[in-house]
């Protein structure tokens, strides 16, 4: 895909949706943190309702870490590998009070060191609660990208870094937002929307479907 195309694609996803927002429900990056780590393998809808309650009662390292691992796990069982999840995220309280002062660092570093935290995941933190412009690549935006042809990738690694290689600078803090929410409502994996695609014309996918 050329360069003129994918700024005319992102021009439209832009003015579709100009100021894009995550859709799990959080107030502070610490709320955001523990949300994306217990996205993983979960639906956004599902995370919102375990922590809706969860941050009702607890909503800080020091009041999480307090909970403990069996009383988080109460308020995340409805979440897959909530065992798993429960004890990262106590891990990384842990971490947070004794290391950050019971903060989330703006550090990739220090983010990528916490339990259960890894690239994607420090990515959206970076992102979403501190405005750098990184590109988180999970299922959607690797599928989109590469179905699309906006920026072709073997992995996610290899997505990320063609991505942010073509990506404008106008358009960085933002795209990974559209992306993901494009691949979740109309370029899904199995039928993609093509006919309700407002971007359609650019795309360069052979196999379009006129649903």
């Amino acid at each position: 895909m050329n360069q003129l195309k994918r700024i005319a694609m992102l021009t439209r996803l832009r003015s579709q949706n100009p100021n894009p927002k995550t859709e799990l429900n959080y107030n502070n990056a610490f709320e955001l943190l523990v949300a994306v780590t217990l996205s993983a393998q979960a639906t956004d809808v599902s995370v919102n309702k375990a922590t809706t309650k969860l941050f009702a009662v607890a909503n800080t390292p020091d009041t999480i870490f307090a909970l403990g691992e069996d009383g988080l796990k109460k308020y995340i069982r409805t979440i897959g590998l909530y065992n798993s999840k429960a004890r990262h995220i106590i891990q990384a309280c842990n971490i947070l009070i004794k290391q950050h002062s019971s903060t989330v660092p703006e550090n990739r570093d220090a983010l990528e060191s916490l339990p259960g935290v890894g690239r994607k995941t420090a990515n959206v933190v970076l992102n979403t609660a501190f405005g750098w412009p990184t590109i988180a690549v999970d299922t959607h935006i690797f599928r989109v990208a590469n179905r699309t042809k906006l920026a072709m990738g073997g992995n996610v690694d290899q997505v990320e870094k063609k991505l942010l290689k073509v990506i404008p600078k106008e358009f960085k803090v933002d795209v990974h937002h559209w992306l993901i929410l494009h691949g979740r409502y109309i370029c899904i994996a199995r039928k993609p929307r093509c006919g309700a695609c407002i971007i359609e014309d650019l795309c360069e996918f052979k196999d379009k479907i006129d649903i």
